[in-house]
């Protein structure tokens, strides 16, 4: 630094001293009542000069008034009911916690399904300018009888003249909660929107914690249609959501928390994210909900919530489209289980109290209904036993031309009469049922903790073993359900593979199905697994009654009688064989065409 402005400095240094001891402004002689720069703050985001006038000059007692509402002595309230036990706090008004007295988790403790560490709500809003929490004041309560329901009344004073309540309506029986919001005096000095934000840390209920997370979500309906967050995703998942939006659900597996709007939400956004490595936690979710405040003042703001099992014949009653939180599968499988196996099953519930049996029960109640296709699949099967003979010398004699060999073969079905695809269409109309067990039994809550043989609970997977490390696409656990059913399915498919003309890759592909699904069913619930174990062994009893009702000589005889029919051409072709023969001549044809082209491509 030179000689100048080392000068320099130190004369506005002097001067900057000089100014602030002896010409500054002391704070007494600040001006006094404007309270502008302290409204600015406390609230940083809000423009003073928008507000009114009256607003501003009372905004420091506004302040003080709202600030003395976050501070109080809690009281808690609790209201019983046949199936709820609620304690709601005076602190913001809320339902501090709620359990389902019903139902226990898998290691048999009170199934609280609001906890107040793990489940918190605002209702954010601007009152005078000012950003606030209305769930963070302190309620007066009061207690009210309506019939068999009981109505709890939180109300808070804002300011001199303008007051804040909250109504909860709360029947003997059920899960459904009313809940309402109205304000008294003073509605245009709230923002025109008022924002709830739900957060809700999902603990375990269950016995697997894997299954739980891929059946856990958010799930809503907007605009006239069901919709749901990927229930099996690992990332972080979120939806904004605009239009009409009448209900979101948190769904667990078997549970749901959910708040429900009569005339509507204009929006929200819901998110869920899940932390895999922490078995403490099921997953994350976040509810962000729009409520305008228009509503409110014209006495439109009349909600619910529902805090309760995730019950097909419950869910019904709640609201509209409520009951796909049970998921049926598509069509025609929906159909099936709505139309046919639930009340089936329902009815067995509230019938028979073993649930073991129950599905034993249904599943011959099922074989009864598809005895019909189970007899023409079975009549078709003996055909092909008959004509097998017949089959395995076309093929030794024709080798390994399998083109010939599928010529030979459909001139043989044609002189018996015989519809190769008569015996699978009856198994392909059977399919439906198989897969709506597959939904049926891991989405019912009555089959949880629901214990069988060895079975402890229907709705998880049976382990008789529990092994010290992890198979891939397998599991820790041996369930033996799922090897009983794999077992039966391998008899079952080698017994078909003795009457069918089908060899090669196809006749070793039919094997690989039943040991997938040993992998795939393992962690499944046992329930299903008994259920395809069951149904095996009704189908060897089906057909042993069958077998006894069919004469093979006779169906023999009406082949015999077919093919001299078919000789003097009495007989016309089926529409279908028909077809099936233009289309095997017309495969041939541009086989030999391409053979001919190669030989000349070759010659060239």
């Amino acid at each position: 630094m030179d000689r100048n402005s080392a000068i320099g400095l130190t004369l506005i240094a002097a001067l900057l001293l000089i100014y602030f001891t002896w010409f500054a402004p002391k704070p007494e002689d600040l001006p006094q009542g404007s309270p502008t720069e302290e409204i600015e703050s406390l609230t940083p985001n809000n423009d003073a000069s928008s507000l009114p006038v009256d607003a501003i000059v009372a905004q420091p007692a506004l302040i003080d008034s709202l600030n003395a509402l976050n501070e109080g002595k809690e009281e808690l309230k609790t209201v019983e009911t046949n199936d709820l036990k609620i304690t709601f706090s005076t602190k913001g008004g809320v339902i501090q916690q709620l359990e389902l007295k019903n139902y226990k988790t898998y290691h048999g403790n009170p199934l609280v399904l609001v906890q107040r560490d793990f489940n918190t709500m605002k209702l954010n809003t601007q009152f005078r300018g000012r950003a606030i929490d209305l769930y963070s004041f302190f309620y007066s309560v009061s207690e009210t009888k309506n019939a068999d329901t009981t109505q709890l009344r939180f109300t808070v004073t804002l300011s001199e003249n303008i007051s804040w309540t909250q109504t909860y309506s709360i029947p003997e029986t059920g899960y459904k909660i009313g809940y309402g919001v109205n304000v008294d005096g003073g509605t245009t000095e709230f923002a025109e929107q008022l924002t709830l934000e739900w957060n809700n840390v999902l603990l375990p209920l269950e016995k697997d914690i894997n299954d739980s997370r891929n059946n856990t979500t958010i799930t809503y309906y907007q605009n006239g249609s069901f919709d749901e967050l990927s229930q099996r995703s690992t990332d972080t998942e979120r939806e904004v959501l605009s239009g009409n939006l009448n209900w979101v659900s948190i769904k667990q597996k078997f549970f749901l928390a959910s708040i429900i709007s009569e005339n509507g939400f204009p929006g929200g956004e819901v998110e869920t994210n899940v932390n895999v490595s922490d078995p403490s936690v099921v997953k994350r979710a976040q509810v962000k909900i729009s409520i305008p405040m228009k509503d409110i003042t014209e006495g439109k703001a009349n909600y619910a919530f529902y805090f309760g099992p995730n019950d097909y014949k419950e869910l019904g009653k709640v609201t509209e489209s409520f009951a796909k939180n049970v998921y049926l599968g598509w069509p025609p499988v929906y159909w099936i289980n709505k139309f046919v196996v639930f009340p089936v099953f329902h009815f067995l519930t509230n019938t028979v109290g073993n649930f073991g049996l129950i599905i034993i029960i249904l599943v011959i109640v099922l074989r009864i209904i598809l005895l019909p296709l189970s007899y023409t699949s079975y009549l078709s099967m003996a055909k092909m036993r008959l004509l097998k003979p017949e089959l395995d010398e076309i093929k030794e004699k024709i080798g390994d031309d399998m083109t010939k060999m599928q010529q030979e073969q459909m001139k043989l079905y044609q002189q018996a009469g015989v519809n190769p695809l008569s015996g699978c269409i009856p198994l392909v109309l059977q399919m439906p049922f198989l897969f709506a067990m597959f939904y049926l039994f891991p989405n019912s809550i009555e089959l949880r903790q629901q214990s069988f043989l060895w079975a402890e609970d229907l709705s998880t997977y049976d382990s008789i073993l529990n092994l010290p490390f992890t198979i891939p696409f397998y599991g820790d656990h041996v369930s033996l359900f799922t090897i009983l059913m794999t077992v039966s399915t391998l008899v079952y498919t080698w017994q078909n593979n003795q009457l069918s003309s089908v060899q090669g890759p196809m006749k070793s592909m039919s094997y690989m199905m039943p040991v997938i699904f040993l992998f795939v069913l393992n962690s499944f619930p046992s329930g299903l697994s008994f259920y395809y174990f069951v149904t095996n062994l009704v189908t060897f009893a089906q057909q042993a009654i069958i077998k006894r009702f069919v004469n093979e000589d006779k169906i023999k005889a009406v082949m015999e009688n077919h093919r001299k029919m078919m000789a003097s051409g009495n007989v016309k072709k089926s529409r279908f064989m028909s077809k099936l023969e233009d289309a095997m001549k017309a495969s041939e044809e541009s086989r030999k065409q391409a053979e001919e082209a190669r030989k000349k491509r070759k010659k060239n």
